[in-house]
């Protein structure tokens, strides 16, 4: 009997790790890494960056910049080596590799938290980035039409996820992936073209006037779980190939976009660049129209991990069968909740610096480090554990200041906000 109860809950396991969005499917190719990583990592922040860079000036924006490039370079690395560090087993999920560091119990109550508010906080921001840019190209296209509120605008672009999340797995959505990159590319090309060609205005000034945050790491290893992996061909040297292609994209949307920004700019940039800009008009419409192809894919992929959660959530703790009107019913009440505080909190540049100071600083660059120390075991003193330390204590202090700027933003914002207004 044991034995038998032993093989049917190994098959259901295996039947739930059929269904669930990460792990249902392991057929995907290296480059799928590139175009998730990328739209993962670019999205609606690279329309920020200038803003980011108002809030610190020259010296410090661009060391920051650099040093933000090369620190979650190194920290990504060390997240798709630990992917199979431990012989025999597979981290499909960040907070599986946080509960083999810091036990069950424990490293779930580290990791998930910080995780849902990086990946609910930032579909939030991609709602309200979406809704803007169609506002954009709605003000732009017809100039004497009646104005219509920002939250019209939301509602339309979320409509459009109500039919995209029927896609079950990262591996069914590898054109909306491409899709996704490459507007991140396009729209960031023109963003600095655009602001080049204005030259610097005359009213610029490069005085620093508050934060703002960048990407983080929390859908690594979820992306690294689609890929076949034996111990012959590891997934770890497809996923880093990946990876390295899409850093290097990464940096050709990042640097351009904030360094010119600013230099055309000053302190006056908008928190969204595209906003800033205005002639000629047809570039602009196309940038927008390029920035919302891009959040509905980026949308999409980080709310994939949300759907694992819920989902595994759904069947395992609450005792659903797994099911189409399950993941209907569920994905549902995910996309409506997140449209509606987008709707009723749109505050851009505020959002992505609270969301990414209070929980990307964690997820991206010091718990990768961390995790690393706990399983890896570096020798004391060595390079890797001077390197880990000296990254904790900076970013542990990231950690703190950052959300302050963004939580200062929102309520500099809300004082000249009416819900609904």
């Amino acid at each position: 009997m044991p034995n038998e109860n032993n093989k049917r809950t190994l098959e259901d396991e295996k039947a739930l790790d059929d269904w669930l969005p990460i792990t249902s499917s392991r057929n995907a190719k290296w480059w799928y890494s590139t175009f998730h990583n990328v739209t993962a990592m670019v999205g609606a922040r690279v329309l920020s960056l200038r803003y980011a860079m108002a809030a610190l000036g020259w010296g410090p924006g661009v060391t920051v910049m650099i040093l933000s490039w090369i620190i979650t370079f190194y920290t990504l690395w060390q997240m798709v080596q630990m992917y199979k560090m431990v012989p025999g087993k597979r981290f499909d999920r960040y907070h599986e590799l946080a509960q083999y560091a810091f036990g069950d119990r424990l490293g779930l109550w580290i990791l998930v938290p910080q995780q849902l508010i990086v990946d609910v906080g930032t579909d939030i921001v991609y709602m309200v980035t979406g809704g803007k840019s169609l506002q954009k190209i709605h003000t732009i296209v017809c100039p004497n039409c009646k104005p219509m509120r920002l939250r019209f605008f939301i509602l339309i672009f979320g409509s459009v996820h109500f039919v995209l999340y029927h896609l079950p797995n990262f591996n069914s959505m590898p054109g909306i992936s491409l899709a996704a990159a490459v507007m991140s590319l396009s729209y960031s090309t023109i963003a600095w073209a655009a602001s080049l060609s204005k030259g610097v205005q005359s009213y610029v000034s490069y005085a620093p006037r508050g934060s703002n945050s960048t990407a983080g790491h929390n859908i690594a290893l979820e992306i690294e779980a689609t890929i076949p992996s034996t111990p012959e061909k590891p997934s770890k040297g497809p996923m880093w190939k990946g990876v390295i292609f899409a850093y290097l994209v990464v940096a050709a949307c990042y640097f351009p976009v904030a360094f010119i920004g600013y230099y055309v700019f000053g302190n006056s940039v908008e928190d969204n660049i595209l906003i800033s800009l205005e002639k000629p008009a047809w570039l602009i419409v196309t940038a927008n129209a390029f920035v919302v192809i891009h959040v509905v894919g980026g949308y999409q992929i980080y709310a994939m991990p949300v759907f694992d959660m819920m989902e595994t959530f759904l069947v395992k703790r609450m005792h659903f069968k797994p099911s189409k009107s399950l993941r209907f019913v569920s994905r549902t009440i995910y996309v409506a909740l997140t449209m509606f505080i987008g709707m009723t909190v749109p505050f851009f540049g505020g959002l992505l610096g609270f969301f990414g100071g209070f929980a990307l600083a964690p997820t991206t660059y010091y718990l990768p480090c961390i995790i690393w120390l706990v399983i890896k075991k570096p020798k004391r003193f060595s390079l890797s554990w001077c390197i880990d330390w000296i990254l904790i204590v900076l970013e542990v202090l990231l950690m703190i200041l950052a959300p302050i700027g963004g939580l200062r933003s929102i309520i500099l914002s809300e004082k000249n906000y009416h819900f609904y207004s």
